[in-house]
């Protein structure tokens, strides 16, 4: 398929603009939703939710995305624990993971409590893979359902 021409008069496939459209929109929401998932203020579901809404990217290449960007975003704040040093500390936060484990992080997507749980999870040296395929698992989630609800 054949759609506009560059400045040479060479014909540029219409493809081309899509991809880069696409691209550009993935790389946007991979950002937003790995600064969303860290210690900083933010929230990515308007951006998945434009994403999808503009037909920018189709519902799997974006859930991928936001899962991943979102997953590591919450695994930088399980570093973060990882690196506090070891000494008395407490909160909520810290009683649930204590509690309940690996699986609380679930939750990880929650605003506000979402973060401390995964910096408890790094604090309490939990099982780094665990701890990512719960918060991989929550986030996928909470995802999904926001494309189902779109629909």
């Amino acid at each position: 398929m054949v759609g506009r021409s560059n400045r040479l008069g060479r014909a540029i496939p219409s493809a081309v603009p899509a991809q880069l459209n696409e691209s550009f929109g993935l790389g946007a929401l991979f950002l937003s939703s790995f600064l969303a998932a860290t210690l900083l203020p933010g929230g990515s579901e308007f951006v998945f939710a434009g994403v999808l809404a503009t037909g920018t990217a189709t519902l799997w290449p974006a859930l991928a995305v936001a899962t991943l960007g979102n997953t590591l975003g919450g695994s930088s704040s399980y570093l973060i624990g990882r690196l506090v040093p070891d000494r008395k500390l407490g909160g909520r936060a810290l009683e649930w993971v204590r509690r309940w484990g690996a699986p609380v992080l679930l939750l990880s997507w929650v605003p506000v409590i979402g973060d401390a749980l995964c910096v408890a999870a790094g604090w309490l040296r939990l099982s780094i893979l665990w701890s990512l395929l719960f918060m991989a698992l929550g986030k996928y989630a909470r995802y999904y359902i926001i494309a189902k609800l779109m629909a």
